[in-house]
């Protein structure tokens, strides 16, 4: 190529990245194809037009992209690491630990690059190896206060306490305000006095975006409810969930068709006419709303020697998704819902398992704690015949406030107002209700409650229904040095307590109307009294 091509095409490709950096993605993509004309073979052009694909959350071409960039350039490691983390995201870990291995072996020197690698390392369940690339990625460039966030972040899923307010505080100290940072500190310890609570209160407040806003309130909140400040706790909480409903979209219209569907279309007549699934008996499903105690029922399960986390895993909704007839870009219409309820059984169990290989080691049964499983309730019956699935039941308020009280990535649309955590809560009742009427002791209820009050008996009754011989570690599970990534990170390496028990009605009359819907819907009390 000519002096002159070589100058344009770095111009083009410059103006592009110029471009997707300050969120004018229509001028990046003309710059994309701008820069194809000029040189279709340079694996930058290639690279460019990857970003612009992820940037409108186009998978396939941002695949297709690095793709072409690593066999243009077999060593570029930032290719690789892009492809790595596409994969996790489109539930292919296998392919996404194959690209994680070559992104570390052609060698980066960039701190974007390691801090990326660390990202996938953490999805695939390596919270160890994804600290080290972290720390990498901080230690080069101290500027970037993320990559500090990410390392504090691996440090506590490692429960490494210590570690990761040092590392917070370091941030703090060298960055001023990190709404983020504030609110992953809050976390790690209990606070003795609201002095750190009013301070962050006071942020939130003068936010000027609601990310930030959000993480400070639910900071604050978080501080204030330590030292039992009731009144100025749900203030901050209900600041800090005011903001991030700004931020989200949550078609309520759309969830109770989904509920419906699931309900009208896996029926005792689809129950009794289900083929013949896989018979491999490995995997324990831990499922239930959120803030229910399913990161303790899954420690105490793992405590036992035979049995391994596998964490919170996307594959078989994933599988699901793969198998079903027809292309369907929500899989939750009625319509997707219909056609999984058509997909051989066998062929959904085979393909979770092996999806889901890339996240075990060599135990002989592993769990998956991915909550919302409890809508593929039918098909995981289905397709495994032989797995265990657990279900957690909790008091409605206090299941419905421990998620509006709790700040989610990218889950859980619904938690931020009390109106719609409450109205959910009512539509999963119901299909819970629902799967017992339909498979009638094929899943094990198991309350929080009774679960906190009487450890034993419930940890036994648990560790039966799983088919396993019973091992008194299973109720030292507080002592398990084994990552949790996971809201209950710190919660968990404590010994077992009630404390959250009834904590909603410290908060008088201010959930009035969560309150409302559930005792006018006859759903106040726990739905099943014999759990």
């Amino acid at each position: 190529m000519s002096l002159d091509k070589d100058k344009k095409l770095a111009e083009v490709l410059r103006a592009g990245f110029v471009a997707l950096n300050g969120g004018d993605a229509k001028r990046a993509a003309e710059c994309c194809r701008a820069a194809m004309g000029i040189d279709r073979d340079n694996p930058e052009v290639h690279f460019l037009v990857g970003l612009v694909a992820l940037d409108m959350d186009d998978m396939r071409t941002a695949a297709s992209a690095f793709g072409s960039v690593t066999k243009l350039s077999p060593s570029h490691a930032a290719a690789w690491a892009q492809l790595a983390r596409i994969f996790m995201r489109m539930g292919q870990p296998a392919r996404a630990e194959q690209a994680l291995v070559k992104a570390t072996m052609a060698g980066t020197d960039d701190p974007a690059v390691e801090d990326l690698i660390g990202v996938v390392a953490s999805l695939l369940g390596n919270q160890r190896e994804a600290k080290k690339w972290y720390q990498r990625a901080a230690t080069k460039a101290p500027d970037r206060a993320a990559y500090g966030v990410n390392l504090a972040s691996a440090q506590t899923f490692l429960g490494e306490t210590d570690d990761a307010e040092k590392t917070l505080n370091n941030l703090l100290s060298r960055h001023g305000d990190i709404a983020q940072a504030h609110w992953l500190l809050s976390s790690l310890r209990k606070a003795e006095t609201t002095d750190r609570a009013d301070i962050l209160m006071d942020k939130a407040n003068r936010a000027k975006d609601a990310h930030s806003k959000a993480f400070l309130g639910y900071a604050a909140g978080k501080e204030y409810e330590d030292c039992e400040a009731w009144s100025e706790a749900f203030s901050a909480f209900s600041l800090g969930a005011k903001a991030k409903h700004s931020t989200l979209t949550f078609d309520e219209k759309k969830e109770d068709a989904m509920f419906a569907a699931l309900m009208n279309i896996f029926s005792k007549d689809w129950a009794e006419k289900r083929r013949a699934g896989h018979d491999d008996p490995a995997p324990i499903f831990v499922v239930g709303q959120p803030r229910t105690g399913t990161t303790l029922i899954e420690r105490i399960i793992t405590s036992h020697s035979m049995v391994e986390s596998a964490g919170e895993l996307q594959q078989f909704g994933l599988s699901v998704h793969r198998l079903s007839k027809g292309s369907f870009k929500d899989r939750w219409t009625p319509e997707a819902i219909e056609a999984s309820a058509t997909i051989d059984p066998a062929a959904l169990g085979r393909e979770y398992l092996r999806a889901s290989m890339p996240m075990r080691k060599n135990a002989a049964h592993f769990v998956d704690k991915l909550p919302g499983n409890y809508l593929h309730v039918p098909l995981i019956l289905a397709a495994l015949p032989n797995a265990r699935i657990v279900h957690l039941t909790r008091d409605p308020m206090d299941s419905c406030f421990a998620s509006f009280k709790q700040l989610f990535a990218e889950a859980y649309h619904h938690s931020y107002d009390q109106a719609e955590m409450a109205r959910h809560h009512l539509r999963y009742a119901r299909l819970m209700a629902h799967w017992r009427e339909v498979f009638p002791g094929q899943f094990l209820d198991v309350s929080y409650e009774k679960t906190v009050s009487d450890l034993e008996p419930n940890a036994r009754r648990l560790i039966d229904f799983l088919g396993l011989r019973w091992e008194d570690q299973c109720l030292e599970f507080h002592t398990q040095r084994s990552a949790v990534a996971t809201a209950s990170a710190v919660q968990v390496r404590e010994k077992l307590h009630q404390r959250s028990v009834g904590r909603w009605r410290c908060y008088d009359n201010k959930l009035a109307p969560m309150e409302t819907i559930l005792r006018e819907a006859g759903n106040f009390q726990s739905f099943d009294s014999n759990m």
